[in-house]
């Protein structure tokens, strides 16, 4: 029931870097990395932004020659649909997208949760999947549950600028940022599995600061958490707890892979 983290390494060279989302954020995302990209901080093979809106902010910067950052393409899907294609074909193919990176929205809906959610029922036809709420509550100075279930979490109390970077000095209370919610929500999981939690992960999508104000978390994480969901039922019913987080904030939610229909308990295949 080992956990799967991602961003403990800071690449300096990708293959496809996705950016969620051609508006406002995704066109300071796709600005910056334009500027990391012209000061030899980053270099990749494609940078593609993911918005339903093919007259998106980003696909006219581009048009209007506004954005002049290289090899970036607009691809017109809805989020989940991309990532359903995408992510499936990373777990296909982890060699071939394993220089890749997200660049999540600050806004976006819980992503990462609703495909692993749904590589479970891919993955286990027979069993009962679903989600719940967290069972205990985290110990994090702010945090509020969302009606779908996510469970939001910070370790922050007052409001942080969408642009920070989490350095090591926090720039709020100008001292030693101490915390990083990875390292929490680890304990949390292993605190809840020594209560007899069935809870297994975490599956962490660490977002982390890559250059220019740009954080990512790696594809890669999508191909482990992957593997998580295809064995860690295996023994039985099982609980997966999915964050996606930075150091200071976190989205927290849960899938639940019953016993299959007809089953009690035990290995099922």
């Amino acid at each position: 029931m080992g956990g799967v983290v991602s961003g403990l390494d800071h690449a300096t060279t990708y293959g496809t870097i996705v950016v969620v989302g051609g508006g406002c954020y995704g066109g300071y995302y796709v600005r910056q990395l334009g500027r990391a990209h012209a000061a030899g901080a980053l270099t990749w093979t494609q940078v593609v932004v993911v918005d339903r809106d093919p007259l998106c902010a980003v696909a006219g910067a581009l048009a209007s020659g506004e954005v002049t950052t290289p090899d970036v393409r607009v691809e017109c899907a809805d989020w989940r649909a991309f990532f359903r294609d995408y992510l499936g074909s990373a777990c296909e193919n982890p060699e071939g997208t394993a220089a890749d990176a997200i660049v999540p929205s600050p806004l976006m809906p819980h992503l990462m949760f609703e495909w692993v959610l749904s590589r479970a029922v891919s993955e286990w036809p027979r069993r009962v999947i679903g989600v719940r709420p967290l069972e205990t509550m985290p110990n994090m100075p702010w945090q509020r549950g969302g009606v779908d279930g996510t469970h939001y979490v910070s370790f922050a109390e007052w409001v942080c600028p969408v642009n920070c970077i989490e350095p090591a000095t926090c720039p709020k209370t100008r001292t030693e940022r101490w915390w990083t919610m990875p390292t929490a929500v680890e304990s949390y999981v292993a605190a809840a599995r020594t209560a007899g939690e069935p809870l297994a992960g975490p599956i962490i999508f660490h977002c982390t600061h890559r250059a220019y104000g740009v954080g990512m978390f790696d594809t890669a994480t999508a191909v482990q958490a992957d593997a998580l969901i295809r064995t860690a039922p295996r023994e039985g019913p099982v609980d997966v707890l999915v964050a996606t987080v930075s150091h200071c904030h976190g989205a927290l939610s849960v899938v639940t892979i019953g016993a299959g229909q007809g089953e009690c308990s035990g290995i099922v295949d």
